[in-house]
């Protein structure tokens, strides 16, 4: 039976459900604050202050460690079932995805990317057979360590039959970066009312949202071949969705070069626009300018029949970083972030008040209860 293309789709109709999701988040992060005084025998001690934050933070004395682990989800069927449509190998762009997944995480806490690992686990042996895939997947990882300055230190190939689907390859990558001097590190303290807030543009849909895009090609007539923009460009909707995740650590690197220092930083991924709720203080943020949508956002969440609110809160809707900072920086880091190459906005400003986000020109806002990440 055919779902009629009008009907809505929500995010968990695509088989992900945050509400059951992150209490176990919750649940995990209370059982490891109660390991951090084992670092106190080796000399160490955590940053507090990281927990529930996109990394982790450890004080070594001359200088902060952090680290993170992510993995890139299902993009990667994606870019299987285009090869298959095309005969073209995408992975390259998802190589790219999966680091950005870990490094746009590590750098929110002012961390530099020092070293990348990479977890790669198969379905079988088999999924290697394929040498032009294998070599895209190897080349664009490569490239991505390369602009990220950082060093490839390894990694693990597993073939996990009967784990993980026949075909499929399931990705991860871990970073460990270094905060030095120990004035950049960026955990919230600073934060506070009159900051500005800074939005980076997104490519697209990034490594978020690739369930709800999956289920919403099953009822397209031309499934991913479907064109996004008829009439406009031949963009079809899973070129569209493979548009590689911008790597935001060259403006991280970039600010702490001129001098500026973010005094919060948000990877806007799950949850869409809600991350900008991430840290615990009660404070709103007021949103008096939005990003453009990129193309294939739009496409989403018209044939998802998303209205505002829904869209927002799922996807991140043209913006795939959010920098808090001094009010007299905020045009000097859209400046940057340009002469990186990717665009900005001063997009709004942080206010005293209950802990909520308002998205002016969309009449959407979300409050506190819209986010539980801790």
């Amino acid at each position: 039976m055919t779902t009629p293309a009008n009907t809505p789709l929500s995010y968990e109709q695509a088989g992900v459900n945050y509400e059951l999701i992150d209490p176990l988040k919750i649940a995990a992060q209370r059982a490891a604050a109660s390991t951090a005084t084992q670092l106190a025998q080796h000399g160490f001690s955590e940053v507090p202050a990281s927990r529930g934050e996109s990394a982790y933070v450890v004080d070594v004395g001359p200088f902060y460690l952090a680290s993170i682990v992510e993995c890139l989800g299902s993009k990667a069927m994606v870019a299987d079932e285009m090869a298959l449509l095309t005969g073209k190998s995408w992975y390259d762009g998802i190589a790219q995805d999966t680091i950005a997944m870990a490094v746009n995480d590590l750098i929110t806490v002012g961390a530099t990317p020092l070293v990348v690992q990479a977890y790669w686990a198969a379905g079988g042996s088999e999924w290697f057979q394929d040498a032009d895939r294998a070599q895209a997947l190897v080349a664009g990882w490569k490239k991505a360590c390369e602009v990220c300055g950082v060093a490839w230190g390894g990694g693990e190939t597993p073939a996990l039959a009967g784990i993980v689907e026949a075909g499929r390859i399931d990705l991860a990558a871990s970073c460990t970066g270094i905060i030095n001097p120990k004035s950049r590190l960026s955990v919230g303290d600073k934060l506070d009312a009159g900051d500005a807030i800074v939005l980076l543009a997104s490519s697209g849909i990034h490594a978020n949202g690739l369930s709800l895009a999956r289920k919403l090609a099953e009822r397209l007539p031309q499934g991913y071949l479907t064109p996004i923009e008829p009439g406009l460009t031949d963009l079809t909707f899973g070129a569209a969705l493979l548009a590689p995740t911008v790597l935001y650590s060259p403006v991280t690197e970039a600010l702490a070069k001129a001098g500026i220092q973010p005094h919060y930083s948000a990877n806007i991924t799950g949850h869409g626009w809600r991350k900008l709720l991430r840290h615990p203080k009660e404070l709103t943020y007021r949103i008096h300018t939005v990003p453009p949508v990129t193309p294939v956002l739009r496409f989403m969440a018209e044939q998802a029949g998303h209205d505002a609110r829904e869209a927002y809160s799922t996807l991140n809707m043209g913006a795939g970083f959010a920098l808090h900072v001094a009010a007299a920086d905020a045009e000097r880091t859209v400046q940057i972030a340009k002469a990186c190459g990717i665009d900005a906005w001063v997009a709004g400003r942080v206010e005293a008040g209950p802990k909520r986000v308002i998205i002016e020109p969309i009449g959407v806002s979300f409050g506190d209860d819209d986010l539980q990440l801790r």
